[in-house]
């Protein structure tokens, strides 16, 4: 297992006391630990980049409402194993002192990690992930979901595209995030009185895609959906130009894919996708400019688990410093309070399940002859409001909100 350290620390000039929201934190460190895929299918949306949008935003909380503390980082890969994930975590919390954990995008790894969490009173930042997180596996006060999760994913474009009647058909990655997918889909079809036709499975990572998007081509559904992320998407998209999807009466749609996505596939082949997606870099001024920072250290635009990693970590550490405390409940309550603003989120706030609820937006994937510059892929299509996009508290089924919903 590959594991790298880095420190940020930045403290006040000579001969000053150190600051109470310093002295009150235990051992008198905040200790991140970003826990992700360094060599696997999603290396190039977490991974290095993961890292390197942590510390972005531990540079930036030192330079403002986190001046005088002291931050360190620790980073290691997970090879996409909830045993390795959920050891390396134990490790760093029992003998490395570590408060809050990021990244982890793979659902089998984060249902693994909610409960240790909650277990070592610690705090886990999901940039993104199954919505179970925030469902029947929430852990109030411990897990915060950030940027995305399953239901938003699906619910973003499939509210946008259902009509009474129109057919969908799945193509999914049968593990715990496709699976999660598969079913949200399902839901949410039906109660716009679509008609869903089946899916077919296909094992995680992919080899070969070519019998599952037959399968789905043959279904006559007017919505083919890839129900993956990460390698297994880029091959559905390849796939499906092949043979000839992208261009008939059916429509493509793939639940998880990123801009980077798009750049390796090429807009000639992945021209008039439909995605949602809560982050791109092109959004507005502040998009932008976190962007630019970021591409100058990683070479390429951020993803959305990037900007997930970096706006959630950025807004633990203002967190921890109003606090003046590395308490899990402490920290996340003050998460809750305090407003959410930076260069990565819009009209966001935190809720009671852990969900942090945001703007997020359909994008269509730009053909290339409208394409101004390399990294210019998406149409904007739409932008939902945080409250319309992803699910209800009051369609919630974290425990402890069903608990306090059900004695009113």
């Amino acid at each position: 297992m590959k594991t790298g350290i880095s420190r940020a620390t930045l403290m006040l000039a000579a001969g000053l006391a150190v600051t109470p929201a310093a002295a009150e934190v235990s051992g008198g460190t905040v200790k991140v630990g970003v826990l992700t895929d360094m060599s696997g299918v999603y290396s190039d949306i977490t991974g290095k980049g993961s890292v390197i949008a942590a510390q972005m935003a531990i540079d930036d909380c030192l330079k403002a409402e986190c001046a005088g503390m002291k931050i360190e980082m620790i980073s290691a890969d997970h090879q996409n194993k909830a045993d390795i994930a959920s050891a390396t975590a134990r490790k760093w919390i029992d003998q490395d002192g570590v408060d809050v954990l990021a990244d982890m995008s793979n659902a089998s790894i984060q249902l693994a990690i909610a409960p240790l969490v909650k277990e070592k009173n610690r705090v886990a930042l999901f940039p993104g992930g199954t919505a179970r997180l925030t469902g029947d596996a929430c852990q109030p006060g411990h897990v915060v979901q950030w940027m995305w999760d399953t239901y938003v994913q699906v619910a973003g474009i499939a509210n946008r595209l259902t009509k009474p009647g129109t057919s969908w058909y799945l193509v999914t990655a049968d593990y715990a995030l496709g699976q999660q997918l598969e079913a949200d889909a399902k839901t949410v079809v039906s109660a716009k009185g679509g008609k869903f036709l089946g899916s077919v499975r296909h094992p995680f990572p992919a080899v070969d895609l070519s019998s599952p998007l037959l399968t789905a081509q043959g279904s006559g559904a007017d919505i083919i959906a890839l129900a993956n992320a990460g390698n297994d998407t880029v091959t559905g998209i390849k796939t499906a130009r092949e043979f000839g999807i992208t261009s008939s009466k059916q429509k493509l749609v793939a639940f998880f894919l990123t801009a980077l996505d798009v750049k390796s596939v090429g807009l000639q082949t992945a021209q008039g996708t439909l995605l949602s997606e809560g982050f791109y870099w092109n959004l507005d001024d502040g998009t932008r400019a976190f962007s630019e920072r970021f591409k100058a250290q990683n070479g390429k635009i951020p993803s959305a688990i990037h900007a997930g990693v970096y706006s959630s970590v950025l807004h633990y550490l203002k967190s921890a410093a109003a606090a003046k405390s590395d308490d899990a409940q402490t920290v996340v309550a003050k998460m809750a309070e305090l407003p959410i603003k930076d260069d990565v989120v819009r009209n966001a706030r935190l809720r009671e399940d852990g969900r942090m609820v945001h703007d997020f937006y359909v994008f269509e994937v730009k053909a290339p002859a409208a394409s101004r510059n390399e990294w210019d892929l998406y149409d904007l299509v739409a932008t939902l409001p945080g409250d319309e996009a992803f699910r209800p508290l009051s369609e919630s089924t974290c425990p402890p909100v069903v608990a306090r919903r059900e004695k009113k």
